[in-house]
């Protein structure tokens, strides 16, 4: 794992690139691009509430797709009624859901063609919030109904290269969280970790970044390549 942290190579911009060129970047949603976390933890903790769960469950559910949560806490029996009412719940609640630091400059700065997001959050939900927080989202967005397996498993981020028409490992993820960075490891994609959900320490990442303020893109030939900021 490398840290933007570390002491930069010397150069005139005070920037430290990153030597290789990528064809395209896949994004996370939630904790990456925009913060959702007042909102997804006032959804949580009422549907806790509601079937009598601890709220301890909560503890490194950041990142996973909410039916496989979902699916460790209640019986089989229970898993759709409590999957709808989660639903019904964040669908409801979207207030406070803001851009994140240096997200939609980051984005908007690659080609559309060449960018992604892919969410752990269904395809009803992800437009709510991106309209909540004025997103610039782009063309092809991948939600957990896209695949038949969600993070930490690589088919999001594979499915989201696949709808770019590039191959995987010619392409960037970008994550805030451990179980989203190793689905894009798994898929084997370049990892950048936010920290902020998370701490640094805990994301293995191939490249880990306090924000995305530390991160450009500089356009060159068949893609780009990445200039990091200490």
């Amino acid at each position: 794992m490398t840290s933007a942290s570390a002491a930069p190579e010397s150069g005139p911009s005070d920037t430290r690139p990153i030597d290789r060129v990528f064809r395209a970047a896949l994004f996370d949603m939630d904790g990456t691009l925009i913060d959702s976390t007042p909102a997804v933890d006032r959804s949580w903790i009422r549907w806790g509430q509601e079937w009598g769960i601890h709220d301890s469950f909560r503890e490194g559910m950041h990142g996973r797709p909410a039916r496989s949560l979902i699916a460790e806490l209640v019986a089989p029996a229970q898993v759709e009624a409590a999957l709808a009412r989660v639903q019904q719940l964040e669908l409801a609640d979207v207030d406070g859901i803001t851009v994140l630091e240096g997200a939609a400059e980051l984005i908007s700065s690659l080609p559309d063609d060449r960018r992604a997001i892919v969410t752990s959050c269904n395809r009803d939900l992800a437009p709510v919030r991106l309209r909540a927080a004025d997103f610039p989202a782009p063309s092809v967005v991948v939600t957990i109904d896209d695949t038949p397996r969600g993070k930490p498993n690589p088919d999001p981020f594979l499915e989201g290269a696949r709808r770019l028409g590039f191959d995987a490992a010619d392409c960037v993820v970008f994550e805030d969280a451990p179980a989203g960075l190793a689905a894009g490891r798994a898929a084997g994609c370049f990892t950048v970790g936010i920290a902020g959900t998370h701490p640094a320490h805990e994301l293995d990442a191939d490249l880990v970044v306090r924000s995305l303020t530390q991160v450009s893109v500089r356009l060159v030939d068949g893609g780009f390549t990445l200039v990091v900021a200490p």
